[in-house]
């Protein structure tokens, strides 16, 4: 059998004649005309292996990637430092192989895991209960958005317009499936505008308002404030957060909030070209039953040994499909070991010193930027974590084609989902970055533009 073509001539032949037909093209008869590919595409010649290795190593380093030079960019996926004990322990076999713990006697190393995960996000959210862990955030902000439109028999979702443009999408598709409105509240100087919510809030028919924070801006809203907003006018508070900014920044359960969501990326998770992380999602316990997913809880055995269980397991494969909170089958196993790994290598006081050296590094960034004549800080009045919002005096883009020419990924230009933000240009620094990557990215960003 070829390397790289599954089937010989021989074994076409066979499944043709097992199929009743002559050939390829009577087996796809059936299939429209107009939608048929009439003339093969003209391929290059065929590589030997050798050489398509060597073809395929020349195309990925034409890719830039964050081991290779300095990263600014955020916008939802982060740059962070992540110990090399993390990969150590999540590569070993019982953590790459598992699956989902149906059998708990054979699965109390899994299930211990994702126990001791749902303890910590617990602590960093200020809530009492976490599920297993969800597909990643925007999911995640939506299945909240869902379950509060269950638990309170109403149709409307308020989004703030800052929230994550990614989510904000997802969260518009799954009202869309569940016949719920999606309605997004205007922000004001970088912040939800309280007024405008509160003013949609006062109608009496929203389910629930659904803020970020630190929102797409990088900017803290107010949660004190906008959860009693919420509470007054019948609607669950959920916030959507990021779990390695909870060592820096008050629990969203101080405040008030009812469901805490977000991504885990950040919290011992490689960049990975966009791929996989988790998602996570805390409750208090009159919302337990109503929460997606599974949850792992602890108890002891008739020889009083300490062990694992799955306590509960809301979904269609378990109970009757019209009872099932949700179709989320699988928790993120693998990325949530790793950041149970990372949380415990930190601890509070790792995490607190990562978001020191953050808004060390970020306020000397922008203050480095600003003296330059360039930029200006969009939203100056609000505290803001990891990213800030500069208004340039140039096209982000080509701000951004400069940085790329000198080696150095930009910042995210704001424009593509913020019209009134056509200059805004969102850089990110984190623990990460050095003084020397800074200046440099100063030195360029502030130089002559054209």
């Amino acid at each position: 059998m070829s390397r790289y073509i599954p089937a010989t001539e021989d074994e076409r032949r066979a499944m043709l004649e097992f199929v009743g037909v002559e050939s390829v093209d009577e087996f796809y008869s059936d299939v429209p005309g107009q939608v048929l590919q009439k003339e093969l595409p003209r391929l290059p010649k065929a590589l030997s292996e050798p050489e398509m290795i060597r073809h395929l190593q020349g195309l990925s380093r034409r890719n830039k990637n964050a081991d290779d030079i300095p990263c600014f960019l955020g916008a939802g996926a982060y740059d962070h430092f992540i110990p090399a004990a993390v990969d150590a322990i999540v590569s070993r076999g019982e953590f790459t192989t598992s699956y989902t713990p149906y059998q708990p006697e054979v699965a109390q190393g899994t299930l211990q895991a994702i126990f001791q995960y749902q303890t910590m996000v617990c602590e960093l959210t200020g809530m009492e209960v976490s599920n297993a862990s969800m597909y990643e955030g925007a999911s995640a902000t939506a299945e909240a958005a869902v379950m509060a439109s269950v638990v309170s028999k109403r149709t409307h979702i308020l989004v703030a317009k800052n929230t994550h443009p990614q989510t904000r999408e997802v969260i518009r598709t799954y009202c869309w499936s569940r016949g719920l409105t999606c309605e997004e509240a205007p922000w004001a100087d970088g912040r939800l505008d309280r007024k405008a919510a509160g003013d949609r809030l006062a109608k009496g028919d929203v389910a629930a308002l659904v803020v970020q924070s630190p929102n797409f801006f990088g900017v803290v809203e107010d949660l004190e404030a906008l959860g009693a907003l919420a509470h007054e006018n019948g609607a669950l508070f959920v916030v959507n957060t990021d779990l390695l900014t909870l060592g820096s920044i008050d629990a969203p359960g101080k405040y008030g909030a009812d469901i805490v969501v977000g991504d885990g990326q950040s919290a011992g998770n490689s960049l990975n070209f966009g791929g996989p992380a988790f998602g996570f999602i805390a409750v208090n316990k009159p919302l337990m039953r109503r929460m997606p997913g599974r949850i792992c809880g602890q108890t002891v055995d008739r020889e009083g040994r300490r062990t694992y269980v799955l306590t509960l397991q809301a979904r269609e494969q378990h109970i009757r499909r019209e009872k099932a909170t949700s179709n989320i089958c699988s928790n993120q196993n693998l990325c949530i070991v790793a950041a149970s790994v990372y949380l415990s290598l930190m601890g509070p006081k790792g995490l607190r010193e990562i978001g020191r050296q953050i808004m060390a590094k970020t306020a000397y960034a922008v203050e480095a930027l600003e003296r330059t004549g360039k930029f200006t800080r969009a939203f100056p009045k609000v505290p803001a974590f990891r990213e800030t919002v500069l208004l340039c005096d140039e096209p982000v883009d080509r701000l951004n084609g400069r940085l790329m020419d000198a080696g150095i990924l930009g910042g995210y230009p704001l424009g593509r989902d913020y019209p009134e933000l056509a200059n805004g240009w969102l850089l990110a620094v984190t623990e990460q970055r050095t003084k020397e990557e800074i200046d440099r990215l100063v030195a360029v960003a502030g130089g002559d533009k054209r």
